[in-house]
């Protein structure tokens, strides 16, 4: 697929697979192409070139052919507050042209599936935001698609509701779904995806297991420094040392992808010291899909 915005190509050669019961991460740092990516997948946007199939009929946006085989669930809430956690499944079932007898049955398994089945005669409006994202999801589950786009469900929501989140999606690749997943949580990804790719700049620049990923970087350790003062200084500092091979900034902290990183801490410490530069907490970690993140955007997720 490709799609460009003047001379912006927000999505380039972007080409995905995913199977029946998979859970595909797409990852990348802001202004990577996600969200373009997704809206053409939808049929809500029109790509330049190339086509989208999901259960062998192609999505065009001036279409319905083959809609109600995708489920969306956007980033920003699609639910009505005036309307119960019932009423508003009752109703987006009726825009998907669900029958009575299969809307009374489906809102219930659903009402049970994101545990809101004591709450459904409340208002959506005093819902929590975690109980709001999880009628969000219900509402794409409800016709049963054979794809369900899954934009960073878990945004601004408390543990216990990210984790119900999580559990939920966990059990919808057991269902034979195939589920594209979007966050800006690393662990979440580690948790649920069987396989991601990671796009930057309009491009995926890798794609395989999350196994597969870490083997790519070899041997190379994670370190985040908290630091004292602007990160960005303490980056410009670190890029030089030998056995660095990427800096990151992260909120408050550096985060370096380096070899050897037990052997190579002193270095790294003492270039801070002499920069004037006051540490807070430092972590090692082994590889992981942050340090491949890293490693292939030269950026953090959060970025």
């Amino acid at each position: 697929m490709h799609k460009s915005f003047g001379s912006i190509h927000a999505v380039n050669d972007v080409s995905l697979h995913i199977d029946a019961g998979e859970t595909y991460g797409l990852l990348g740092p802001n202004g990577a192409g996600k969200t373009t990516t997704i809206s053409i997948l939808a049929g809500l946007l029109e790509a330049d070139e190339g086509s989208v199939a999901v259960a062998g009929s192609r999505i065009r946006p001036r279409s319905t052919q083959g809609r109600e085989a995708i489920g969306l669930v956007p980033q920003d809430l699609a639910i009505y507050p005036d309307l119960t956690g019932e009423e508003n499944l009752k109703f987006f079932a009726a825009l998907y042209g669900m029958s009575k007898r299969d809307t009374a049955a489906r809102v219930d398994e659903i009402l049970e599936v994101i545990g809101l089945t004591e709450r459904r005669k409340d208002r959506s409006s005093k819902y929590s935001g975690g109980m709001k994202r999880r009628l969000n999801i219900g509402i794409g589950l409800l016709h049963s698609p054979r794809l369900l786009i899954l934009d960073e469900p878990t945004v601004g929501v408390d543990p216990q509701s990210r984790n119900a989140i999580l559990e939920s999606v966990e059990s919808l690749s057991g269902e034979g779904m195939a589920v594209l997943y979007t966050t800006h949580y690393m662990e979440e990804a580690e948790r649920l995806c069987d396989r991601i790719g990671i796009i930057d700049s309009g491009r995926v620049i890798a794609e395989g297991t999350p196994a597969e990923l870490t083997a790519g970087i070899g041997e190379q350790e994670r370190v985040r420094i908290e630091v004292t003062g602007p990160a960005q200084n303490a980056a410009d500092r670190l890029g030089g040392v030998e056995g660095v091979t990427d800096v990151a900034v992260e909120d408050h902290a550096v985060v370096v992808l380096v070899d050897s990183g037990s052997a190579r801490l002193p270095s790294i410490l003492a270039e801070l010291a002499r920069a004037g530069i006051q540490i807070g907490s430092i972590d090692l970690a082994r590889p992981d899909l942050e340090a491949v993140f890293l490693h292939l955007t030269g950026k953090a997720l959060r970025e």
